[in-house]
């Protein structure tokens, strides 16, 4: 049976951005993962596109202005790739610095990938990019240890990426993966738990 999140996605053409980001902060965190979860590449690629200027989002839908420094706030996260779907993105904001956060990867492959560390910044108006290029000189202290994204399996997977994001409800992001500057076939939804 399908999930009650895709009856916002039933015109070929559009998405029901204002009904879905209702329905999304109506939710508590757990079920707004479970709702996010549902949502296949063809939804997560559609929502993206839709989500153009719809909710313009900064820093702060990461990590809120009342979270101290140096503090995790999770993001549990579903990805379109073949394998290997679900995942959490970790950030905090450092201390002494407001154009930027700090974040790595969680998730059943880190052992093998890494943490994959990145520096969260605005990308333009209304978006935001995760980026692998730069490494945060810094972390929180219970996050691993920081490794270089061009390092063994973690080449393949978070070396030279960014990802733009793109808002959906209070909680809620979509993302699309560039590689070396180019856009990949790939999306993941993001849902915050605070």
């Amino acid at each position: 049976m399908s999930h009650p999140i895709l009856q916002f996605f039933t015109k070929p053409d559009s998405v029901d951005l204002e009904g879905l980001r209702t329905y999304l902060d109506g939710m508590d965190h757990e079920a707004r993962k479970q709702a996010t979860r549902a949502l296949t590449k063809r939804e997560q690629s559609r929502l993206f596109e839709a989500a153009q200027g719809f909710r313009p989002i900064t820093l702060e839908d990461f990590v809120p202005k009342d979270v101290p420094v140096l503090t995790e706030v999770i993001h549990d996260g579903r990805n379109t790739l073949p394998a290997f779907n679900f995942f959490q993105k970790r950030f905090a904001r450092p201390e002494g610095k407001t154009d930027e956060l700090w974040g790595y990867n969680e998730g059943n492959t880190r052992w093998l990938v890494g943490p994959g560390y990145f520096v969260t910044r605005v990308s333009g108006p209304g978006e935001v990019v995760i980026d692998y290029y730069q490494i945060p000189p810094g972390k929180v202290s219970t996050w691993p240890e920081i490794k270089p994204n061009g390092r063994m399996f973690s080449r393949f997977v978070y070396y030279n990426m960014q990802d733009f994001m793109r808002g959906v409800s209070q909680h809620v992001t979509i993302g699309r993966a560039a590689r070396n500057g180019k856009n990949m076939d790939a999306w993941f939804v993001l849902a915050r738990d605070r």
